[in-house]
């Protein structure tokens, strides 16, 4: 028995995408990215929701064709139904509801994060259950335990910002354009980590916080400016290393204690930051030290993506778990 053919798109935040899986098989991944928000320093919902409503035609459009797929051999439509900005949800869900509804298939609503784990399972190889993933982006932070592809419990989340808001701020602290957080990962790759000594925040359980190192770093260019204009500068590749290293050891230290508890080696990563150059290099050193099995997805996998949409969908379709036609996104959809 053939597997179903899924259209799924992703319109969570900036990136309008689209792709096809068939049989378990992804087939493309159309990604348009919204580049009117470097001019801000940072994602501008109502522009992004603008933007969304003139890329997702066409974007669908060229997943569709290169899949070689007419609209008629469509057996579902998948969209990320949350979390995420309301806007750019709307945009998605609203066309994947007059696909659904033009072609009498089901709709499936996908969890966006959710999604980013089930990333792994696009290429080879995958990761054995139980398997535990930290997952790392711009809007969260989760160590989540996996015991199949639709059954998943959080173990612990950040209680503030996310990491990949901590990277993008210190950027902007540093005088950097955004996105920053791969141009942070960028210097530190010439600097020393163990220059400057920022605070790692501890909080109880398998939680994390990343407001108050953000905090340390604005007081410390304050502080260190006053008598050096140029401190920044001088100092950047060595500022930008240490205060990564600081948010790798946290993430760090939350997951080598919740593997070993739960004595699960297996460890998955997933999610924008995923493809932070240190963080890999610190997995790969654990990895080695404790003998765990790692599974880091390919780069293109790793930002918000219609791919993970679709992979996703295509276990919920062979569930049966399909949603609503007057589903609506869910900018705090609950884990």
């Amino acid at each position: 028995m053939t597997g179903p053919t899924i259209l799924a798109i992703e319109s969570s935040c900036d990136e309008t995408a689209a792709a096809v899986v068939k049989n378990g098989k992804v087939l493309n991944n159309i990604v348009a990215t919204q580049l009117v928000h470097q001019n801000y320093g940072g994602v501008v919902p109502e522009l992004a929701s603008r933007a969304h409503q003139r890329n997702i035609v066409p974007v669908v459009a060229q997943a569709m064709s290169e899949a070689s797929i007419a609209v008629e051999d469509l057996d579902a439509v998948a969209f990320t139904q949350g979390p995420g900005l309301l806007g750019s949800l709307l945009v998605g869900s609203s066309f994947a509801k007059s696909v659904a509804l033009s072609q009498d298939i089901p709709l499936i609503g996908v969890h966006h994060m959710k999604a980013h784990i089930i990333s792994h399972f696009i290429d080879e190889p995958y990761p054995n259950f139980p398997f535990i993933c930290l997952t790392v982006s711009g809007g969260h932070t989760q160590l989540v335990r996996v015991d199949s592809p639709l059954h998943m419990e959080v173990l612990g989340e950040t209680k503030d910002d996310a990491v990949g808001e901590a990277f993008d701020k210190a950027a902007k602290i540093l005088g950097m354009p955004y996105p920053g957080g791969p141009l942070v990962d960028k210097h530190a790759a010439s600097g020393d980590p163990f220059k400057y000594n920022f605070p790692r925040t501890e909080m109880p359980g398998n939680d994390y916080s990343f407001s108050g190192i953000k905090t340390a770093l604005l007081y410390f260019v304050r502080d260190n400016s006053k008598n050096d204009l140029n401190f920044v500068n001088s100092n950047l590749a060595d500022i930008c290393a240490s205060y990564q290293q600081a948010l790798i050891d946290m993430l760090m230290k939350k997951l080598v204690k919740v593997s070993s508890e739960l004595g699960i080696s297996e460890i998955a990563v997933a999610g924008g930051v995923s493809a932070n150059g240190a963080l890999r290099k610190s997995l790969a050193q654990a990895a080695n030290d404790k003998g765990w099995k790692l599974y880091l997805p390919a780069f293109e996998y790793c930002t918000d993506n219609a791919a993970m949409i679709a992979m996703n969908a295509h276990y919920l379709f062979q569930a049966g778990s399909f949603s609503d036609i007057s589903a609506g996104p869910l900018p705090r959809m609950p884990f």
